[in-house]
């Protein structure tokens, strides 16, 4: 298992939920939630950097079948986009099926509204990181797909 803190990125429409692992890769643990939008992958590179990140992890949806639709289309442009931001930090693609899912159930009941969104967002951000952690544990190999970064300027 390799060593170093990851980040871990469930990108919505609206929210980024935003996760971290201890340095020893074992427990991933919430951050915070970006809002999405205008300056949103410069939060996140000044979030890798104060935690001292070897990785970032980000959420890929795919259906059940393992299909990819809009919302992965739209996921790998946002990661290919976060990589060049973070360039030379690693940045992964993993499968994120039911974390959404999972999140919520984890917070049934507890909150209500707004609040609970953002928790939600972060929730998820937390079972992607975990996920990626146990299987690399599991497998001894980086989880997921790499992420070339995207050859044209951002602003974000």
């Amino acid at each position: 298992m390799r060593t170093g803190v990851r980040l871990g990125v469930d990108p919505g429409d609206a929210r980024i939920g935003v996760a971290r692992s201890d340095p020893s890769g074992m427990l991933a643990t919430p951050v915070e939630t970006v809002r999405r939008g205008k300056g949103d992958l410069r939060r996140i590179h000044q979030i890798a950097t104060a935690e001292q990140a070897v990785e970032i992890v980000v959420g890929l949806p795919r259906s059940l079948s393992g299909s990819e639709g809009p919302a992965a289309l739209k996921t790998r442009d946002f990661a290919a986009r976060l990589a060049r931001r973070v360039a030379p930090l690693p940045v992964r693609l993993v499968d994120e099926r039911l974390t959404t899912v999972t999140a919520e159930a984890m917070l049934r009941d507890q909150r209500k509204g707004a609040k609970r969104r953002a928790v939600v967002d972060q929730v998820a951000a937390v079972v992607i990181l975990q996920n990626a952690l146990d299987t690399e544990r599991a497998t001894g190999t980086p989880p997921g797909e790499p992420v070339p970064p995207r050859d044209e300027e951002t602003n974000d």
